[in-house]
């Protein structure tokens, strides 16, 4: 079986500087907030071009501790609205939700599966705070026409960065477009702790210090809060083990590159619709995601030609029951989506011989 990610295979390539890792957190005595975070916020920071890199206990906090941080700061009240893509991973909205703060629905680009920024605008209102767009499946949104837009209504940007490590548009990196940024270290991310972990990449100083504190009981001074905050920290197991495949990033990423060229070079199965990529450098293929009309069949197929495969997302957050109250909505981009995404397996440790099965598995497909 050609696994959809193997994730062990892609650790073990790490196995003894983790371990080492491992074994200096262990002797240290000190698990929380110490220098193995530091050291990684200050990695991290410079891998993406930013002042700040603020390690969090998953991808979810991050986006619900910079909403909430600019609550804190006046910026946001309850009741404002957000605009987010339609088709996102529930996350994304969640964060909004969990602020008090309304989740406003655009349809994505059929093509690139990202917000689609020529409907943005008829979309704002009064009420309109931020923009939050998803670089989903690994590829950059439209960020040149996004801030144009955000610029022109004076509303933040929040990048949903949990699946975009390392993409790269006009010279800058996924996390440094926005005003803030909230990253996932979930471990099947193109960078993926030993467990869960996330990150808040920022420019703006003041926006740093408050979630700093609201991240840590709502507090820069022990048993002084300022905030009635979160326990929302990544540890320092985590955070070492993050610095180690963070340095081997980049040169995953180009693997990964190399296979999803050939995914689209190679296939050519009409039945069989391929991603759409405006640049290259602007994805980082968290996920290969091919759109069919008998998704299930062709799920099945490969299942018996022994290739895993995985379908992100069957639900689109509109039809989901913690949102029924959009249940009766229509949103046909998204839906369309829903309905025929199959993700492919790719990552930096597949074989060429596995890719060419692949390959041939889908051209042989009718």
């Amino acid at each position: 079986m050609i696994k959809f990610l193997d994730i062990q295979k892609i650790n073990a390539q790490y196995k003894n500087e983790l371990l080492a890792t491992f074994t200096r957190v262990l002797d240290s005595g000190w698990y929380i907030m110490g220098n193995e975070l530091k050291q990684f916020e200050i990695e991290f920071a410079q891998y993406c071009g930013t002042k700040h890199a603020i390690g969090v206990a998953n991808g979810l906090d991050a986006l619900i501790l910079i909403i909430r941080a600019y609550k804190e700061m006046g910026l946001f009240h309850e009741g404002d609205e957000i605009l987010v893509p339609s088709n996102t991973y529930i996350a994304s909205i969640l964060a909004i939700s969990a602020n008090n703060l309304v989740p406003v629905l655009i349809e994505p680009d059929l093509d690139t599966f990202n917000i689609n920024p020529s409907l943005i605008e008829s979309k704002i209102t009064s009420k309109t705070k931020a923009i939050l767009p998803v670089h989903l499946y690994g590829q950059l949104c439209d960020m040149t026409e996004i801030t144009s837009i955000a610029k022109k209504y004076n509303l933040k940007v929040i990048e949903d960065c949990a699946q975009a490590h390392g993409a790269i548009l006009e010279n800058k990196k996924a996390g440094n477009w926005g005003d803030a940024a909230g990253f996932s270290f979930y471990p099947g991310k193109n960078l993926g702790a030993l467990g869960d972990g996330g990150a808040i990449t920022t420019n703006d100083d003041e926006l740093a210090v408050c979630i700093r504190a609201l991240l840590n009981y709502g507090s820069h001074v022990k048993y002084q809060n300022l905030y009635k905050g979160i326990n929302s920290r990544l540890d320092e197991l985590q955070a070492g083990l993050l610095k180690v495949k963070l340095n081997n990033l980049d040169e995953e990423t180009i693997r990964k590159r190399a296979i999803a060229n050939r995914y689209l070079n190679e296939i050519g199965n009409p039945k069989i619709i391929l991603p759409k990529v405006a640049n290259n450098l602007a994805h980082v293929w968290h996920l290969f995601v091919v759109r069919t009309a008998n998704r299930n069949d062709l799920q099945t197929y490969l299942q018996n030609k022994g290739i895993q495969t995985v379908i992100h997302y069957p639900i689109p957050p509109h039809k989901q029951e913690a949102y029924k109250e959009w249940n009766n909505l229509s949103f046909p981009v998204s839906e369309q989506i829903h309905s025929e995404v199959l993700s492919l397996p790719l990552s930096a440790v597949l074989s060429i011989k596995e890719v060419d099965t692949i390959i041939q598995a889908l051209n042989d497909y009718q």
